[in-house]
């Protein structure tokens, strides 16, 4: 009987660990289907196994088999924590290098590649360091070249389109109301009619606002003294 309660901390601490790595996971659990499916990991499962095992040994009075499934189920909850913090660390590092990725594009959309070349160029080359390491699966490593990429970044001001080229109806669903509700234009569809007053002379029909052609450009003015250069186009 003196096995009992050294079998009893040897699972309180199998099971203890074993849900904690559900459970310090279960608000990620419910964001993302890619952690729903590594939290019930191989490991985990192995885990639960063994502390069947564990108890029903220790029901049947053989306490030197419960105990060694006992540590083996703690052993067990260790690698399946180890192996849901390696996850997510993988999970964050491909969502540092879209935000750098994004980050880049809105930079360069702002142009940074011109106004702001040196900036733009050392980002591009600690981006392309960023997918090299998630290529040599140094997650850590891509993490932080990422961040540094939005870093690096933080320094470029964004500057406010000029013109605007006008794409497909069916593509984007261009017309001067949505347009004019873009951030980059005015943020605000009912601004559509300076758009208007400002291109209806080259309207196909200048007296019909709602008709407007891929491949136009339209000119953006200034509403409230905002500085605006280039033209903006996907």
């Amino acid at each position: 009987m003196k096995h009992k309660r050294p079998i009893a901390i040897l699972l309180f601490c199998a099971f203890a660990l074993a849900p904690f790595s559900a459970a310090a996971t279960e608000a990620d659990a419910y964001e993302s289907e890619y952690v729903r499916a590594f939290l019930n990991n191989q490991y985990l499962r192995e885990n639960i196994r063994l502390i069947a095992l564990a108890e029903e040994r220790q029901r049947q009075g053989r306490y030197n088999d419960a105990v060694d499934y006992a540590r083996e189920a703690i052993r067990f909850a260790q690698l399946s924590d180890d192996y849901i913090a390696m996850q997510l660390t993988i999970r964050d590092t491909h969502e540092a290098i879209a935000a750098a990725a994004a980050r880049l594009e809105w930079a360069r959309r702002s142009g940074a590649p011109t106004r702001y070349a040196g900036l733009y160029e050392r980002a591009q080359s600690v981006f392309a360091d960023a997918l090299d390491a998630r290529e040599r699966e140094a997650w850590a490593a891509a993490m932080g070249f990422a961040n540094q990429v939005v870093g690096i970044l933080a320094g470029v001001s964004p500057v406010l389109p000029a013109r605007f080229l006008v794409r497909t109806w069916e593509g984007t669903r261009d017309c001067l109301w949505n347009i004019a509700a873009l951030p980059e234009i005015y943020g605000d569809g009912s601004r559509w009619q300076v758009l208007y007053q400002a291109n209806s002379h080259r309207m196909p029909r200048p007296g019909n606002p709602h008709l407007i052609r891929p491949g136009m450009i339209l000119d953006i003015p200034s509403i409230a003294g905002e500085v605006r250069y280039g033209i903006m186009e996907y």
